[in-house]
C-alpha cells in the first residue's frame, strides 16, 4: 500500500516501461530474466527485460514493452503478485529511464526508439532480434500447435476434438499434470510459479515432449490447493491447463 501511494503522488507518466522490485535477490541473473519475460510476455509484445547485477540494482528490473497499454495493464494484473517467494512491486518506470541508462551505460527505452526511427541500418538489427522474440510468441500462443493432443490415449473423441476435458479423469492425488505449455517453458518457471504453495516438492518436465509437465506435492490436499489457484494462469499467451496426474 506504501508503494501504490507513493506511486499516485508522483509525476510518473504512464509509458512502455515498468520498474519492479523487491524481487528476490537471491536468484541467478539469467532466471530471473527469464522467469520475467514468461510470466509478462502474455501483457503484450517485450521489447527487453533488464536487470542488472550490481549491489546498487539488486532486487531491481525493467521491463519495456512495445506500448504503454501493456505497460498498464501488467501493473494492474501483476502488482504484489508472489514471484519466488516475495510479492513483487511495479511501477512504471521514470519517463527517461535514467537509472537504467546510468547501470548499463547504452540503453534508454524512449531514447533508443528514436535512434532506431532516425538510424535504419540499426533498426533491421533490432528488428531482426523482435522479430525472433515475436515468432516465439506466435509460435507459442497457439494452442493447437503444442497444446492439443495431450498424451491420453484413453480420450475418446477423435482426432484430438476435445483433448482438454478427458471423460475419465484421474483421482486427486498429490501430483498435478500441467499441459499448454510454450515449449521454451524450462522447470525455473513453474516452479516459481507453483513454489509459493504449501507443500511443493518438486517440478519435472519429460525433453522428448515439450508444453507438458508433473509437479509434485506433500499431499492432494496441497496438490489441489495450487492447482485452482494456477489454472488458466498464462505463460506468454498460453493458459496452463492443470489436472491431476494419472498414475
Amino acid at each position: 500500500m506504501e508503494m501504490q501511494e507513493a506511486n499516485q503522488g508522483s509525476e510518473v507518466s504512464p509509458n512502455q516501461t515498468i520498474y519492479i522490485n523487491n524481487l528476490n535477490e537471491k536468484v541467478k541473473l539469467d532466471e530471473l530474466k527469464k522467469s520475467l519475460n514468461a510470466v509478462f510476455s502474455q501483457f503484450g509484445k517485450i521489447l527487453e527485460v533488464l536487470a542488472f547485477k550490481t549491489l546498487k540494482h539488486k532486487g531491481q528490473a525493467w521491463v519495456v514493452f512495445d506500448n504503454a497499454d501493456s505497460a498498464s495493464t501488467a501493473i494492474a494484473k501483476m502488482n504484489d503478485f508472489p514471484f519466488y517467494d516475495k510479492r513483487m512491486r511495479i511501477q512504471y518506470a521514470k519517463t527517461k529511464s535514467d537509472v537504467v541508462a546510468k547501470a548499463d551505460g547504452t540503453f534508454v527505452p524512449r531514447e533508443k526508439r528514436k535512434r532506431q526511427e532516425e538510424k535504419g541500418g540499426k533498426k533491421k538489427k533490432d528488428q531482426h532480434h523482435d522479430s525472433t522474440q515475436m515468432g516465439m510468441a506466435m509460435n507459442s500462443a497457439y494452442p493447437g500447435v503444442y497444446g492439443t493432443a495431450p498424451p491420453l490415449s484413453q480420450v475418446p473423441y477423435p482426432g484430438g476434438v476435445k483433448p482438454i476435458l478427458p471423460e475419465a479423469p484421474a483421482p486427486p492425488n498429490n501430483i498435478l499434470f500441467v499441459q499448454n505449455l510454450p515449449h521454451e517453458t524450462t522447470p525455473m518457471v513453474l516452479q516459481m510459479l507453483f513454489c509459493q504453495y504449501q507443500g511443493f516438492k518438486e517440478v519435472r518436465m519429460v525433453e522428448a515432449k515439450p508444453g507438458i509437465a508433473f509437479v509434485e506435492f506433500a499431499d492432494e490436499m496441497q496438490s489441489t490447493v495450487a492447482m485452482q489457484a494456477l489454472q488458466g494462469f498464462k505463460i506468454q499467451q498460453n493458459q496452463m491447463l492443470i489436472t491431476y496426474a494419472k498414475k
